[in-house]
C-alpha cells in the first residue's frame, strides 16, 4: 500500500463518516465499541492489527500514512490513535500533535520498534499516553489500550462535570444577583413609608399625649418602637444586599490598629459599661479595610452585648499567623449559645436569644460571614450556654 492508498477499515466503520452510536461527553463509554485509528506504513502489519483488535471488540480504521489519517480524523471521531513512531513524511509524534489539533480529547499511543528510552520519553512529551514495542504481543497491547481508554473516559467525564459546574455556577450567580437586587429594592422602597409612619406616631405622642389615656400612649409607644426596629432591620438588609455588589479593595491592614479604633468607637457610645478587654497579638493581614472594620465591629459589639449581664465580663481579641494566612478570634464569657444550632448561626435573621434579653436584627453575623467568605476565608464558632462564645475567622495570605 502506498502512502496515498485509501485507509483500510473494518466493515462496521466507514472512514470519513461519523459513527451513529458515537457517545457524547458524560455518557457511559462501556455502552459503545471504542474506535481506534491505526496508522503504520507497514501495510501488512497495520491490517493485521486492525483485524486482531476488531476480533477483540474494537472498531478499527487503518491508514498507511499520516496525511490520509488526518483526513479521516477530520470526518469522524475516534477514541484512540495508535501511530507508528517512524514513518516517511510525518513521524508518529508529529502526527499525534496534528491529530490533537483536530480533536484535543484524542488519546494517543506510539508504536516503536526501537525500544529506546529516548523514543519513549519523546513520545510522552508529545502527548502520548503510552507506547508499545514492536514486534507486538497481544498480551501487552490489550492492557495498554484498556488503560488509555479508561483515561479518555475519565477525561470526558471531567470535561462534562466541569461544564455542568460552570453552568450551575452561572445560574447561581444570576439568581444571587437577582436576589440581592430584589432585597435592595424592597428594602429601599420600604424605608419611605416607615419614615412617614414613624413621623406621625411621634407627632401623636408629642402633641396629644396629655389628652390620651395611658393605655393608648403605651400602645403608640410600642408601635413606634416596632417601627424603629423595622427600620434597623431594613438598614441591615441593605448593608447585607450591598456586600455582593461592593468590589473588594485589598491592601495591607494593620489589624491591631483596626481593633483599637473599633473598640474606642464602641466604648464611646457606652461610657457606663465596665468590661475587662484584652487585646493580644494581631498580625497584619491583606483585605478590604472598610469591610474588615465591619467584621471586627460586629463581633466586638456582639461580645459587649452578650456580656452585658455578666459579673466580671471579659472579652479577649487575638490572632496568629499561619502558612496560608492569618486567624483571628473574639472571645467572651457572656450568654453563649447551644452548639447544636451552630449551623444556623450565620443565617440572616437567626436569633438564639429573645429580643427582650438582647436587642439586634439577627443579621450582624450573616454580614460577617459574607465578608469573610468574599475574602476567600472561613469563619466558625465555639460556645456553651452561659459560658461565652469564641468566634474565629481565617483570612488567606
Amino acid at each position: 500500500m502506498s502512502a496515498n492508498s485509501p485507509p483500510s477499515s473494518t466493515p462496521s466503520a466507514t472512514p470519513g463518516s461519523p459513527s451513529p452510536d458515537w457517545p457524547v461527553a458524560g455518557e457511559p463509554a462501556a455502552q459503545f465499541a471504542a474506535r481506534i485509528l491505526i496508522v503504520d506504513d507497514e501495510t501488512a502489519q497495520m491490517r493485521a492489527l486492525c483485524d486482531t483488535l476488531r476480533d477483540h471488540g474494537y472498531e478499527t480504521v487503518g491508514c498507511a500514512a499520516a496525511a490520509p489519517a488526518l483526513e479521516v480524523l477530520r470526518g469522524a471521531r475516534f477514541d484512540l490513535l495508535l501511530a507508528d513512531l517512524m514513518m516517511p513524511e510525518m513521524d508518529g509524534i508529529a502526527l499525534l500533535q496534528a491529530a490533537r489539533q483536530i480533536d484535543p480529547d484524542l488519546v494517543g499511543i506510539i508504536m516503536t520498534g526501537e525500544g529506546s528510552i529516548t523514543s519513549a520519553v519523546d513520545a510522552m512529551k508529545s502527548g502520548a499516553l503510552d507506547y508499545i514495542l514492536k514486534p507486538f504481543k497481544l498480551s501487552v497491547i490489550l492492557p495498554v489500550l484498556a488503560r488509555a481508554l479508561a483515561v479518555r473516559r475519565l477525561r470526558l467525564e471531567n470535561v462534562a462535570l466541569e461544564a455542568r459546574v460552570r453552568e450551575r455556577t452561572v445560574e447561581l450567580e444570576a439568581a444571587l444577583k437577582e436576589l440581592e437586587s430584589f432585597s435592595y429594592s424592597v428594602s429601599h422602597d420600604l424605608r419611605a413609608p416607615l419614615r412617614v409612619a414613624d413621623a406621625y406616631l411621634r407627632m401623636l405622642l408629642e402633641n396629644f399625649s396629655p389628652q390620651m389615656p395611658a393605655e393608648a400612649g403605651r400602645l403608640l409607644g410600642v408601635a413606634s418602637h416596632s417601627i424603629q426596629h423595622m427600620g434597623e432591620l431594613i438598614e441591615d438588609l441593605l448593608r447585607f444586599a450591598s456586600l455582593g455588589r461592593q468590589p473588594l479593595s485589598r491592601h495591607a491592614v494593620d489589624a491591631a490598629a483596626l481593633v483599637r479604633e473599633t473598640l474606642e468607637e464602641l466604648l464611646a457610645g457606652m461610657p457606663e459599661r465596665r468590661a475587662g478587654i484584652e487585646v493580644g497579638h494581631l498580625p497584619e493581614c491583606v483585605g478590604d479595610l472598610g469591610l474588615l472594620r465591619q467584621v471586627f465591629f460586629n463581633l466586638l459589639s456582639n461580645a459587649l452585648k452578650f456580656t452585658r449581664h455578666k459579673e466580671g465580663a471579659r472579652i479577649e481579641v487575638g490572632g496568629r499567623e499561619e502558612e496560608d494566612g492569618c486567624v483571628y478570634f473574639v472571645r467572651d464569657n457572656g450568654a453563649g449559645f447551644d452548639m447544636r444550632y451552630a449551623e444556623k448561626l450565620f443565617g440572616a435573621f437567626q436569633r438564639f436569644h429573645s429580643s427582650k434579653e438582647f436587642e439586634g436584627s439577627g443579621i450582624g453575623l450573616s454580614i460577617v460571614h459574607r465578608i469573610v467568605e468574599r475574602h476567600g476565608g472561613a469563619i466558625w464558632a465555639e460556645s456553651e450556654p452561659d459560658r461565652g462564645a469564641t468566634f474565629h475567622f481565617r483570612l488567606p495570605g
